[in-house]
């Protein structure tokens, strides 16, 4: 029996979700209750540069607004922090404070076991096989979550227009 294109797509999405999902919980159980994707998207985006509202919204592909909204709840939890722009002391620039990296090491940490978990599951030489194919069809350089639209091996300053 053969599979639709949309059955694909959602086979796909669901496996993201599965790891996303599992992740998050595991965050929470590690401390990191108040983490969502969303957060880790804007953290890496900070860490990259964003050191603005008006940037974040454009790196996160949201308004400006949504982009302070999640900007206050990020420096509520302690995982982003203001500092005085060197060269104009009216503005504050947008850093990733030593509680926000250590959250990204451990999410980072947590995805390593999941993977080690699916190696487990269906065999470390059928997920390595997959991950060749899925690179064979999406290429080498992985999405950026942090720039929806963008690649990793493309200048953050241009958005994918393809």
């Amino acid at each position: 029996m053969s599979r639709s294109g949309a059955d694909l797509a959602l086979l796909l999405l669901g496996g993201f979700r599965a790891l996303v999902d599992e992740a998050q919980a595991e965050m929470g159980r590690r401390g990191y209750e108040d983490v969502r994707p969303v957060h880790d998207f804007a953290i890496r985006a900070i860490a990259a540069g964003a050191d603005s509202a008006s940037e974040l919204g454009r790196r996160l592909s949201v308004s400006k607004q949504a982009a302070a909204k999640t900007i206050a709840v990020l420096q509520e939890r302690g995982y982003v922090g203001r500092d005085v722009d060197p060269d104009d002391a009216r503005r504050k620039r947008l850093q990733v404070t030593e509680r926000g990296f250590t959250m990204l090491r451990e999410g980072e940490e947590v995805f390593d076991e999941l993977r080690d978990r699916w190696a487990r599951q269906i065999g470390a030489e059928q997920l390595a096989e997959l991950e060749r194919r899925l690179t064979d069809l999406v290429g080498p350089a992985p999405v950026r979550l942090d720039a929806p639209g963008w690649i990793a091996t493309q200048d953050l300053a241009e958005p994918d227009r393809g």
